[in-house]
């Protein structure tokens, strides 16, 4: 039998698929419940609204929404902070400008890797290396 402490409340636990004892998962499916009652009724609704209602996390709800348990589809007013500056989106877990960003600096990143790969080349290649010996044979 495996045990394991559980990441929410620490109380010893037998493990299991959802990583966590049964009464943090109990209250962890009542608070999905509390969420999805109250969006069903209030379609306008903020995700800082939805948590002062409801009493649950803004980074529960997120949770929530990035398993597929509560659709943002038909609320237009709903959305999660974006993980790099919080602005608010609906899908994914970066904003347009942050990714644009990320993008561009990889681009740049691999570029200077480049450049600095055949300047180094162009440096070694009159010069008499001891593998290029061994090589030959």
């Amino acid at each position: 039998m495996n045990l394991g402490n559980c990441p929410q409340c620490g109380k010893l636990y037998v493990l299991n698929l959802k990583g966590m004892c049964s009464d943090c998962i109990k209250d962890i499916e009542r608070q999905y419940e509390d969420c999805n009652h109250y969006l069903k009724e209030n379609r306008g609704t903020t995700i800082t609204e939805l948590s002062e209602v409801t009493g649950v996390s803004i980074k529960q709800i997120t949770t929530f929404i990035r398993e597929g348990r509560i659709s943002i589809a038909n609320a237009p007013n709903m959305g999660y902070a974006c993980e790099v500056c919080g602005t608010l989106i609906r899908e994914g877990n970066m904003c347009d400008s942050c990714r644009s960003r990320l993008t561009k600096d990889i681009r740049n990143a691999y570029n200077d890797g480049d450049a600095g790969k055949s300047n180094q080349a162009e440096k070694t290649q009159g010069a008499y290396r001891i593998v290029d010996k061994f090589r030959d044979n």
